[in-house]
């Protein structure tokens, strides 16, 4: 049978299976034996390992911390690696965010997109390829991530105790396809203040932000003398497209300099973050400023600061095209802070992802792309974001979003387009089916 019928044919069961697994609410909580990431996440790992068994694929359970489905035979493995857990679902809702309820032609919930509907989209794209007969010389492992949202741990576990697929991808991005992803480091420049020195700061202290991937939308800062903290108001965006926002840090800073420093350490902190970075997204006043033919300029955001009269700290995160390196851009900035105090510590990085267009995995996803949307046009694409792609040796992200979409991950009325989620699986199910023959 095509493998487009037999998808049209469980397209019920999808449905309802998506709605059933947004229902558990799979946000980290407190770990427990054989639940490392809490309860819920455990509940919804364990739910989609039952159906996998149930559509009749071999499944695995690694230890809580992730968990396969996996059908085929032969040496070489194509991976598809989704996850399971979702961010706090937050406030405004219209419909109840662990509802799983259908309004409209769209199942609404937190991690409908992001990432349970494409998750088991490829589950029954799986269960259509192995159902149509065609000729299967590769095994098919689908990897159930359980800590995409806090830190992946759960992958750091999995590759301890499971092999490497050979290929793979992730509906965890965009479509056509992601083939470059910039390289991530965030660091903190902090600097501690000698007391010895008697120029003595009006400056108290100075808060604003919550985490480094987002442009910060407020900043307080309290000086001597004030009855009241001082608040300055941006508009937030996130870390990787910080040019789309309005960094209320950097105009805290600004606002500072105006309040008449002194020449003090804190001060000069002060001045020193204003002068080196300030509203700059590009690196350019760290000398980091630079870009690459495949995946575009590097961008920089001032996420996190906190000040008092004991030390100083702010927290970047920086993007750097994929072909540079981490150590290449630590090298310049520790040049530019020669003399200032400041040290550098570096609290996470990710190496850029980068497979080349004429890779065979992205020429095949975008040929099946383009011959089951009619997207003549489609091209591969590069992002400043990070997706599970690279977790894997050689991997790209594919889908789930469409072009055009609204992006809804992470916001309140979380949804997925039925259509869409059924789209998603026919795609899914001849992208494997091809990768595999």
């Amino acid at each position: 049978m095509p493998l487009d019928k037999i998808v049209d044919f469980y397209r019920d069961k999808l449905i309802k299976s998506t709605q059933e697994l947004v229902s558990i609410p799979s946000v980290k909580g407190e770990p427990s034996e054989g639940k490392p990431f809490g309860e819920g996440i455990s509940k919804a790992l364990e739910y989609t390992l039952e159906l996998g068994e149930k559509l009749g694929f071999l499944v695995g359970n690694v230890d809580g911390y992730a968990g396969f489905v996996e059908f085929g035979q032969g040496s070489e493995t194509l991976g598809i690696l989704a996850h399971l857990d979702v961010v706090p679902e937050g406030e405004g809702w219209t419909y109840p965010p662990y509802g799983g309820e259908i309004h409209d032609n769209r199942i609404y919930g937190r991690g409908a997109i992001d990432n349970k509907g494409p998750a088991l989209a490829a589950l029954y794209a799986m269960k259509a390829v192995m159902e149509s007969g065609v000729p299967v010389n590769k095994k098919v492992r689908l990897i159930l991530g359980t800590d995409e949202e806090s830190g992946w741990a759960d992958m750091d576990y999995y590759f301890k105790e499971q092999p490497m697929p050979d290929f793979g991808l992730t509906p965890d991005g965009s479509y056509p396809v992601i083939h470059a992803e910039k390289g991530i480091v965030h660091i903190e420049l902090y600097k501690t203040f000698d007391k010895s020195d008697g120029d003595r700061s009006p400056v108290l202290s100075i808060k604003g932000g919550s985490r480094a991937n987002m442009v910060p939308d407020s900043c307080t800062y309290i000086l001597q003398g004030e009855a009241e903290p001082i608040q300055v108001k941006g508009i937030s965006a996130h870390g990787s497209t910080p040019d789309k926002g309005e960094n209320a840090i950097a105009k805290a800073l600004k606002s500072l300099k105006t309040k008449g420093l002194g020449n003090g350490p804190l001060d000069r902190f002060i001045a020193d973050l204003d002068r080196l970075i300030g509203q700059d997204t590009t690196g350019d006043g760290l000398g980091i400023k630079c870009s690459d033919d495949v995946s575009g300029h590097l961008t920089l955001n001032l996420g996190i600061i906190d000040v008092d009269t004991e030390e100083g700290k702010a927290v970047l995160d920086i993007r750097y095209p994929v072909k540079y390196t981490q150590g290449e851009i630590l090298l310049k900035i520790h040049e530019k802070l020669q003399g200032t105090g400041i040290d550098v510590k570096v609290l996470h990085g990710q190496k850029p992802l980068y497979i080349p267009k004429d890779h065979f995995l992205v020429e095949t996803l975008i040929r099946v792309y383009k011959e089951q949307t009619g997207d003549e046009d489609a091209k591969p694409l590069s992002i400043g974001g990070g997706t599970y792609a690279r977790a894997l040796g050689t991997g790209v992200a594919f889908g789930a979003t469409f072009p055009g979409s609204v992006e809804l991950a992470h916001q309140k009325d979380e949804y997925i387009e039925i259509e869409d989620l059924v789209l998603n699986a026919k795609i899914y199910a001849h992208a494997i089916a091809e990768l595999v023959k």
